[in-house]
Formats: structure tokens, sequence, C-alpha cells
């Protein structure tokens, strides 16, 4: 099997995008997963879902300017170059 590189754009459910980028990782794909829409609330659910993204060594992105002081921040031509790069993209 191939490594495919698989970005998770979240922007609906927060959670949910979290949950599946970290469940990809077990078929040994590289994962990215982008925050999009709005700033990632904080709850205990999307607290759960960010320590299985880190044991899974997924580093989080985001296209909202509130987040940039805390994650890496893309801009339009980033996001872009993020999906022209990767083989599947999956809208949460």
């Amino acid at each position: 099997m191939t490594t495919k590189i698989i970005t998770v754009l979240g922007r609906d459910n927060h959670a949910e995008a979290m949950r599946v980028a970290a469940g990809l990782t077990i078929y040994g794909h590289e994962v990215r997963i982008v925050f999009m829409s709005e700033a990632v609330a904080e709850t205990e659910e999307n607290a759960k879902q960010a320590e299985l993204l880190e044991l899974a060594d997924i580093i989080p992105e985001t296209t909202v300017s509130e987040m940039a002081d805390d994650l890496p921040f893309l801009d339009s031509a980033a996001l872009a170059q993020v999906i022209n790069e990767s083989d599947h993209i999956i809208n949460i």
C-alpha cells in the first residue's frame, strides 16, 4: 500500500474533524488537519479530540486569524498549496 497525503478540512464540526484525522493515521497515511470557518471552541469534547491529534503526531493548522497565535496560519495561497499537494481532501 502506498502512503497517501490526506487533508481534513474542519469547517463545520471541529471535534469530528479531529476524530477522523486521528483515525486515518491507523492506515499509515500522512494526515493534515486545517481548522476553518471559526475558532475551535474550548469544550471538553474538543480537548479530548485534540489529545488524539497529539498522540497521532498531527500538528493542526488554521485559516482562522484568531487562532494564528496558537497554530500555524495558512493564508489562501498556502491553503491552495496544501490542497494541491494532497491526494485526498475530506470536508467536515
